[in-house]
């Protein structure tokens, strides 16, 4: 599960483009190329083969990496700010928001540990404890059959 949400935060490694002077706009831009459903495939079959590799179940394991990392640029199309995502590249270059956007945007580095950045958590955290309530619930496990 580590490694899943360590994926899910690999469409953020774009920052990095404001350190090599890409603007926020372009395709390899924050929330760009990297943000797409194109992206989260090529990771997904990145992942087919390792997990092929490891001995883990292929298709699974390829699904859960997929839902992992699209789920991310999904995500933010649902924050109130920045430029949007470019969820259909490399077919658009278009950055999308969804039509309801009810999470705040979330500064950008070290202002994560700011009031704002704060604020965002504290939203972030109620709006998905409902989530993490299902996941985490205990489950009775069905009693062997004799």
């Amino acid at each position: 599960m580590a490694i899943f949400s360590a994926l899910a935060l690999l469409p953020d490694a774009d920052v990095i483009a404001f350190k090599l002077g890409i603007p926020y706009s372009a395709p390899w831009g924050h929330r760009g190329a990297s943000h797409s459903l194109v992206f989260a495939a090529l990771v997904a079959l990145g992942i087919l083969g390792v997990a092929r590799l490891l001995r883990l179940p292929p298709g699974r394991t390829a699904l859960l990496a997929l839902f992992a990392v699209g789920s991310h640029g999904l995500l933010d199309a649902l924050t109130d700010g920045g430029l949007g995502a470019a969820l259909l590249w490399p077919f658009s270059e278009a950055r999308l928001f969804a039509p309801v956007r009810p999470l705040p945007v979330s500064p950008i580095g070290s202002r994560m540990f700011s009031t704002r950045g704060l604020y965002v958590v504290a939203v972030e955290f109620i709006a998905f404890l409902p989530f993490w309530t299902f996941a985490l619930w205990p489950r009775r496990r069905a009693a062997p059959e004799s």
